[in-house]
């Protein structure tokens, strides 16, 4: 068995608490590694039926000395729900898991909110870890702890901010990754990249124009620049009373695309995708964003073979009241991030219902 390499290590500095993100290869191999961060010796690994085939025997071995159970879940956004929830809580009643307990997620971005929102709640709080099986996890679900299940009515409606004891990223399973999974993650990347500009952006640019196979240092250096970014923002705003909403760039229109959907058609990086040109043709739209600079940012969308414009079938006027769900309204007026350029963008709470809708219409 090869062994295990990190390549970065970053830390997500807080007021109360610090915790590291490891990227690295061979790391689900590394027991060391995955038992350092237990809390005692009761585990519970919540995963699903696509990822624990392939990795789950990795966390069984690394476990074999410690009581630990299992939660598979059924794979994919609808399944982010109550009932998915309840079947982690009941685990952990069945096998009399206390307070010294830790959760562990190994998936992708459901997976982890799902896990991470048992822990915030089981016994008013236990450890939990994040293993990101995916890229979009590796880039920004696995950091900063924001965990939610979704409801009929929106995206991650009911959650909690609460911070994983630590984030091993291991760049191996990107590897089995499914083409479409990779470029929705890359959609996370182009948001960063939108929100840092400069160096990061040409970065980006530079590897899209590559093919996505490419070495794991470059790879690392990806995604530790996107947990570095999203970890400043999370470390000067943790609750979101301000700029870390900036991260929520593009979301806005992605949420309720999702929800108009029922969380089956696009997957969250494809409808971010969209989200992201959507909120950088409303600012262009707004006398904000050059028309270059929403060019470049269509052009880094179909770089990455992102679905870039609204589904036709889709009506508009509900997709807007859908967006009247989000989680930025303040005083009961829709907020956006918009984008002056590249590099800096801003949060917005004057936007005309004229110019959404022909943003909407324009995006179509």
């Amino acid at each position: 068995m090869a062994k295990s390499e990190i390549l970065k290590r970053l830390e997500v500095r807080l007021p109360k608490r610090a915790y590291p993100i490891y990227i690295g290869s061979n790391l689900l191999s590394d027991e060391a590694l995955l038992t350092q961060h237990l809390n005692a010796n009761q585990a519970l690994i919540v995963t699903n039926e696509t990822i624990a085939p392939m990795y789950l025997p990795h966390l069984k071995k690394a476990f074999r000395k410690i009581q630990y159970n299992i939660v598979i879940l059924p794979d994919g956004e609808q399944h982010k729900n109550q009932q998915s929830l309840d079947k982690i809580y009941n685990e952990l009643f069945q096998n009399r898991h206390h307070r010294d307990t830790t959760l562990i997620a190994l998936g992708g971005g459901v997976i982890g909110d799902m896990t991470g929102f048992a822990a915030s709640t089981y016994q008013r709080g236990v450890r939990f870890l994040q293993i990101p099986t995916t890229l979009l996890a590796q880039v920004d679900a696995s950091v900063g702890g924001k965990t939610a299940i979704n409801h009929p009515q929106g995206k991650n409606m009911i959650g909690s901010f609460y911070q994983p004891h630590a984030v091993i990223i291991d760049l191996d399973v990107l590897s089995t990754l499914p083409i479409r999974e990779f470029r929705a993650g890359m959609a996370e990347v182009i948001k960063h990249a939108i929100l840092a500009g400069g160096e990061f952006l040409a970065d980006v640019e530079s590897f899209l124009k590559q093919s996505t196979e490419t070495n794991k240092p470059t790879l690392a250096s990806l995604v530790a620049s996107c947990c570095a970014i999203k970890a400043q923002l999370v470390e000067e705003d943790e609750k979101e009373a301000g700029r870390r909403a900036l991260l929520n760039l593009g979301h806005t229109f992605a949420h309720a695309l999702e929800a108009y959907t029922n969380y089956q058609t696009l997957r969250h990086g494809e409808a971010v995708g969209i989200g992201l040109y959507c909120a950088a043709l409303l600012s262009n739209k707004m006398n904000l964003l050059s028309d270059a600079c929403l060019e470049r940012i269509d052009e880094l969308l179909t770089l990455a073979s992102l679905p870039r414009r609204i589904p036709k079938e889709i009506d508009l006027n509900a997709l807007r009241d859908l967006m009247s769900n989000d989680k930025k309204v303040k005083n009961n007026v829709l907020r956006f991030i918009l984008i002056k350029s590249l590099g800096d963008c801003y949060i917005e709470s004057a936007v005309p219902h004229s110019v959404l809708m022909d943003t909407l219409k324009n995006a179509v």
